[in-house]
Parts: C-alpha cells; sequence; structure tokens
C-alpha cells in the first residue's frame, strides 16, 4: 500500500480573490511521480460533517495512486464567500477554476476526475457539460439530469414536501462558522458574513413552481451532448434520483455505466439497505481506465447493472434487501417487452380490456393519505422507508391482478394511461403499484404523481375544466423487482399524498374512467446467463473510526392522530447525537425535527414546520446555530415564516426573522 501525505487546508485561489479550501490526499511519491487527482466538491464542511466519511473513499484512493482532493464550496466549511443556493454560475465557475488548479499542481499529471454523492453528483455532471479541458472522467452518484422532475423540490409537477425539510438543513448548515484552528482570528468575521447573507431559499423554490429558466439551468438534459468525457452514473431503488441514471444511459453518447442497487441516498460501500458493495474497487477500476488509460476491461462492462429485488414484507427500513444482479449490455435493453393490464369490473386487473365503456369511479381519498407513504428520498438513517400499504389502500382506488401463476420480473419504468375528471380546477394524482403477498401484505415497489395542471407539460400549465375528460400519461419511478408466483399486483390511485406532495388547494373529487385506463409494465425476460453474471465483492473494511459517539443518535417517525379534531400529523425526528472528532480535538451535534399536519377535509389548514439546531465545541469554544422553518397555504399562496439565531458561548450573537407570501401558481 502507497504511503501518502495529507494536507489539511490548501487554499484555492478563484478568480475574485476568494480561495476555497481544500483537504487533499495523495501518494507521498507523487512530488517525483505526478498522479490524476480526483475531486469531489460539496458543501457539507470537510473539516467535521462528512470527515469521518471521506476517510472511507479519498484516503483509499490515494493509497492505491491518485491524488484525492476534497474542496468545500464557497461559502462553506473554511472556504471564503458566501453560499447563497444551488449551483449557481458562481459555483460552477469555480468549479472549473478548482479544476484547472489541480491539473497545474506540479504533484498531479494534468488528468482529473470528479467524485461526488447528491449535491457533488450534480457538480460533476453540471462541470462536465462545461467541458473544462482537464476533467477527463466523472463518478455521479444520486444526482440528476433535470433539476426540475427529480430533485427534492418538485416531482410530476407537486411541491415535495422535502423541498421544505431540505431548504431548512441547508438554511443550517450555511450558519455555520469555519473552524479557528484552520482560518485563526478571521473565522469570526466570515462567520458573520455568512449570517448576514443567509436567506431561506425556500423561499426562492418556491416562486418557481414551473419548469422555467431557473430549472433549466444546471440541467444536463437540456444538452446531453454537452458531456463529452465518460460518465458512470449509480443510484439505489431506495433513493429518490434512480430515474436520472436510466435517462443519462439512455441520452448519453460518451462511454458510460450505469450501477443500480438496493441502496438509500449513500455511497454504495456504505450502503443500506444492503447488500453493499467493494465500490472503491469500482471506482479504481473507472479512474485506471480513463485517467490513466489502462486497458481493463472497463470498456467491456456492461452498461447496466442492476439490483432485481425479491419480494419481502412491507417494512419502514431494511439492513437488506434479497435479490440478485443483472446485467445488460445497453438501455433501453433488447429484452425488455411492455405488458399492458388493464382495470377491469370489481376492481379487478388482467390482460383484457374492458369490452365496452362503463361509468366513471369517484374517488376523493382522505387528505391524510401518504402519512406511511416514507420519505421521497431515504436516507437509511431511520424508519423512512414505505410502510405496509393497507394503511394507506383504503382511501384509494384499487385494482389488482390474480394470484400470479409464475413470477414476473420488471426492470424499468410502469406507465398508466388513464382518462379522468376533476370537480375542481386543480387537482392532483399519485399513483402506486404494490407487491401483494398472499397473506395481503402490500409492499410499494414504485409510484408516480402528477399536478394535473401538468399534464401537457411542467413549463405552461393550464387550469383544469371541472367536468370535462382527460387523457393524461403518469410515468411511475424506475424499479427493478420480482413478484413471486402466488402474489400480486396491485395498482392504486388516490387524490392525495401528504406529505411526500403538497394537498392541492381544495379537496377533489375525480371520476376515473377504468375502460380508458391502462397500466404498461416493463417485463424482464430472464436469461440463462442471469445466475453466472458477475457480482461486486462485499465492501472493504473501512478501518478505524475517526469519530467517537458521545450521545447516541435518535431517528424516529410517528404518526398522530387526534380523532376529536381530526388532525393527522407526521413527526421526524433526525437526532445525530454528540460525536467526537478525536484527530481534530473538535465536537460536533446536530438534531432536526419536522411536523407535519392538517386538519382533515380541509386542504389549506396543511403546515410544516423545521427546528434545526447544530452545534460544535473545541475546549472553550463553543457554537450553536438554529434555525426555525415553516410553511403554510391558503388557497391562493404560500405563507413563509423563518428565523435564524446564533450563539457563541453563552452569548446570542445573531438573529433574524422573515415573513413572505408567494403565490402558489397552480400547485
Amino acid at each position: 500500500m502507497t504511503a501518502i501525505h495529507i494536507e489539511e487546508d490548501v487554499r484555492i485561489p478563484m478568480t475574485d480573490g476568494v480561495t476555497l479550501s481544500a483537504r487533499i490526499w495523495r501518494p507521498a511519491e507523487s512530488v517525483t511521480a505526478p498522479v490524476p487527482a480526483v475531486l469531489e466538491y460539496i458543501p457539507y464542511r470537510k473539516r467535521d460533517h462528512t470527515r469521518a466519511r471521506d476517510e472511507t473513499l479519498h484516503r483509499w484512493l490515494a493509497e492505491h495512486g491518485y491524488a484525492s482532493v476534497r474542496v468545500d464550496i464557497r461559502g462553506s466549511g473554511e472556504s471564503g464567500g458566501v453560499l447563497a443556493n444551488e449551483y449557481l454560475q458562481r459555483e460552477l465557475d469555480d468549479g472549473y477554476t478548482v479544476i484547472e488548479w489541480l491539473a497545474r499542481q506540479p504533484w498531479c499529471d494534468g488528468g482529473v476526475g470528479m467524485i461526488g454523492i447528491s449535491w457533488g453528483g450534480f457538480s460533476g455532471l453540471q462541470l462536465a457539460a462545461m467541458q473544462p479541458p482537464s476533467l477527463k472522467a466523472v463518478v455521479t452518484v444520486c444526482s440528476t439530469d433535470d433539476r426540475y422532475a427529480d430533485d427534492i423540490h418538485m416531482m410530476g409537477g407537486c411541491l415535495l414536501g422535502d423541498n421544505l425539510s431540505w431548504s431548512s438543513v441547508m438554511f443550517a448548515f450555511n450558519s455555520l462558522p469555519p473552524d479557528p484552528g484552520l482560518r485563526g482570528e478571521d473565522w469570526r468575521s466570515m462567520w458573520h458574513e455568512r449570517l448576514e447573507a443567509s436567506e431561506p431559499w425556500l423561499m426562492e423554490w418556491l416562486e418557481h413552481p414551473r419548469r422555467d429558466d431557473y430549472w433549466r439551468h444546471g440541467s444536463v438534459c437540456e444538452d446531453y451532448a454537452a458531456i463529452r468525457c465518460p460518465v458512470m452514473a449509480v443510484s439505489g431503488w431506495a433513493d429518490g434520483y434512480t430515474n436520472a441514471v436510466f435517462r443519462l444511459m439512455a441520452n448519453l453518447s460518451v462511454p458510460r455505466r450505469a450501477i443500480v442497487g438496493p441502496w438509500s441516498h449513500r455511497y454504495p460501500h456504505q450502503g443500506v439497505p444492503g447488500p453493499a458493495i467493494d465500490f472503491q474497487q469500482t471506482v479504481r477500476d473507472w479512474w485506471d481506465r480513463w485517467l490513466k488509460g489502462s486497458d481493463n476491461g472497463v470498456d467491456d462492462a456492461p452498461m447496466l447493472q442492476a439490483w432485481i429485488q425479491d419480494a419481502v414484507a412491507p417494512a419502514a427500513r431494511y439492513r437488506e434487501r434479497p435479490g440478485r444482479w443483472v446485467s445488460e449490455s445497453a438501455w433501453p435493453a433488447a429484452g425488455i417487452r411492455s405488458q399492458t393490464l388493464y382495470p377491469g369490473a370489481g376492481g379487478t386487473l388482467g390482460a383484457t380490456p374492458m369490452p365496452s365503456p362503463v361509468a366513471p369511479i369517484s374517488l376523493q381519498s382522505p387528505l391524510s393519505l401518504g402519512l406511511f407513504a416514507g420519505k421521497w428520498c431515504s436516507y437509511a438513517d431511520g424508519p423512512d422507508l414505505p410502510c405496509d400499504q393497507r394503511e394507506e389502500d383504503g382511501g384509494a382506488l384499487n385494482f389488482e391482478t390474480e394470484p400470479l401463476a409464475e413470477p414476473l420480473e420488471l426492470l424499468g419504468a410502469p406507465v398508466l394511461r388513464l382518462r379522468v375528471r376533476a370537480d375542481q380546477p386543480n387537482a392532483q394524482i399519485a399513483v402506486r403499484l404494490s407487491d401483494v403477498a398472499p397473506d395481503g401484505a402490500a409492499t410499494r415497489v414504485s409510484y408516480g404523481v402528477l399536478n394535473l395542471c401538468h399534464r401537457d407539460g411542467h413549463e405552461h400549465p393550464q387550469d383544469l375544466q371541472p367536468g370535462v375528460d382527460i387523457d393524461v400519461t403518469i410515468r411511475l419511478n424506475e424499479l427493478g423487482h420480482r413478484f413471486a408466483t402466488g402474489h400480486r399486483l396491485r395498482l392504486s390511485l388516490s387524490t392525495s399524498y401528504w406529505p411526500l406532495i403538497w394537498p392541492a388547494p381544495e379537496p377533489v373529487t375525480l371520476a376515473v374512467s377504468a375502460h380508458a385506463t391502462a397500466l404498461d409494465l416493463p417485463v424482464r425476460e430472464v436469461e440463462p446467463h442471469d445466475e453466472i453474471t458477475p457480482v461486486f465483492d462485499a465492501p472493504r473494511d473501512e478501518g478505524p473510526a475517526a469519530i467517537t459517539e458521545v450521545i447516541p443518535a435518535e431517528h424516529r417517525w410517528r404518526v398522530q392522530r387526534e380523532l376529536g379534531d381530526a388532525e393527522s400529523a407526521l413527526e421526524v425526528v433526525m437526532d445525530n447525537g454528540t460525536r467526537s472528532l478525536y484527530d481534530i480535538d473538535l465536537t460536533i451535534s446536530d438534531h432536526t425535527r419536522e411536523r407535519y399536519w392538517l386538519t382533515d377535509g380541509d386542504a389549506q389548514s396543511a403546515t410544516g414546520e423545521v427546528v434545526a439546531t447544530y452545534g460544535l465545541r473545541r475546549g472553550d469554544w463553543q457554537i450553536e446555530t438554529r434555525t426555525r422553518t415553516r410553511l403554510e397555504t391558503d388557497a391562493q399562496g404560500f405563507y413563509v415564516t423563518a428565523e435564524l439565531d446564533a450563539w457563541e458561548g453563552e452569548q446570542r450573537v445573531f438573529t433574524r426573522n422573515w415573513s413572505r407570501r408567494i403565490p402558489r401558481s397552480k400547485v
């Protein structure tokens, strides 16, 4: 194993004089034998909050012949300036500068790759589209090519509850100072610059409810041809970004590879639900090919390797998901055919269309339907996966197959073609596909939602004409699932899915024309070679942890019902406890509490509130920041109230409040 040299705080100058802070792991011999560089470019505080995770990837890459570089973007960690929002052009220009700076360093041979999960995965794709000369390849994990279609803000033209949650997390992150141990006496002035500039990003996001230039910026789907370097795209079935992997494989023209496991929003070597894989070796092979020119067989690997999940009992968390790896040489895959199922009389779902039109079926779901839907993007840090769908199906319109005579394997995106009419000008529909076991337990395997005002596209939504039939197409999330013999497929429709999506302004009754409805399934024909497809190795030992738990974490999801007041609520506690980073003598803590509630029958009572507290401590130096963000609605607008407080020791050194109304604009 190669000896490595670690630099804790390397300052990289930007064109306007601001410096970004980098932590660099590189082979000690790179001074005389330069190596390629691999960059991860994110705002999540390399000094403390991602320190333990960074050690599992960047140190290993350095020990195996790469200069692995972790840079905090402008306004985060020890980097100067202000972080004003996601993926701004200033951030991308900085990233371009960082890549070319790395290529010029004496320990770098001039070749740079980018790796990242979530924000870092976005960065890799967006910077690849800018074509820095030194960027040779990208590994993008849990990210998207389309910021409107598949990000934490909107889904099918509906407002995601995670839009509130995520903005609150970043509101708190942005309020933290740099570490005085690296920045010296100017840490306080940098901190107050950040505090003064902090804004709840939620307000700006709500001002863009349709797919406009705001979301097109940074969406590489606008011009796939702009990406000219090889791309590896990775995600998991429990992640919120899986759909983008399949679009990238279908639309990019560069050498590309996709891996989709059972995981949530995590790197695959730490993947939960398992099985996790030896992702470090997988990406090393990728870099060896595209940064070092090694003829190591990467070119011959399947375009897509996906974990086909077997049927399991529904649960809010899993440690492992049974299944197997399958491979496809191209995407779309030649071996996948479309099988259409049709609703029938008595709630059946079968291969034969209804012989003649029948009266529409009326549907108005309880507004609280969705409390057991889980999180749009699972982090596997708590019970955040969908529970038994029988909890939801009582308020839905359900169609179900007979027990299967043989297994049925699906890989791809189911598509529902639906005829419906509404009694309100604004309405939404949620579609779920579940695996129903012989004992009746129902496990959700895919779902999709659509704001019916967006039926003809997300750029120019139009009100519905009450009482007028419309034909819509709803593409559900990609899935890889094997239904067992004796199991059933259940298709469920509902008019609400709270709090995964925000409810329409008024309760809606839909009239569903079952005779004009069809579900297209992506059926994968099982091949004999599936049984001998090479599988990934198990994850390697990550070595001693750089972090010690002082106060244990506590993660809870609690559904509450006040029957007398007809109020339903979901409370989410994400308390990551208190941890000690012994190598830098720093103690960190963070606690987030989310609560979403509404009164049944009153869509305008829907409210969400997130309170987040972050702390840093070293000896007598102690920092705490606290943010609170609340979102309420009426028929015409969203109402945001927010507050930020910061303490140094026992003294509160900053406080500010916000209040703003934003028009709903058909959301």
